[in-house]
């Protein structure tokens, strides 16, 4: 699999989702839209920037959904998420609304502050692998 129709273009020569081994290896996804806007981000009039970490997560995994219902598996089969945040003053918010998609039973899971993402308005990628159903 390569690009998901109807998901933000990736900005590199890499897919949204690889399938190996009965493994779907999701790319690092953020909160970006198809139309290259981010959900949890906004500017004002004035030019003041407002960045929602809460919302941004929950479009991260809501993406994370759509990649992996492309090739046949869903939240529920995800085994490893490693997830990157700018901040780790965000870790509140993130982690509230992770908990709204995921107990303790869900994926094993890592989170690390990086330094920047790849657009000044991003606050959090997430990267994670799901093991694809057995069909029969």
């Amino acid at each position: 699999m390569t690009v998901v129709p109807g998901k933000a273009t990736p900005r590199g020569r890499f897919p949204h989702v690889k399938v190996a081994n009965g493994f779907a290896y999701v790319s690092g996804t953020s909160s970006r839209r198809p139309d290259n806007s981010i959900a949890g981000a906004s500017v004002d009039p004035m030019g003041t920037v407002e960045l929602d970490i809460r919302v941004q997560t929950r479009a991260v995994l809501e993406n994370i959904r759509d990649v992996l219902a492309a090739v046949g598996a869903g939240l529920e089969d995800l085994v490893g998420v490693t997830t990157y945040l700018v901040s780790m003053n965000d870790f509140g918010g993130y982690n509230e609304v992770y908990g709204e998609f995921f107990d303790e039973s869900g994926p094993a899971r890592t989170t690390v502050a990086v330094h920047q993402l790849p657009h000044p308005q991003l606050l959090i990628e997430i990267s994670c692998v799901a093991a694809i159903p057995q069909k029969g």
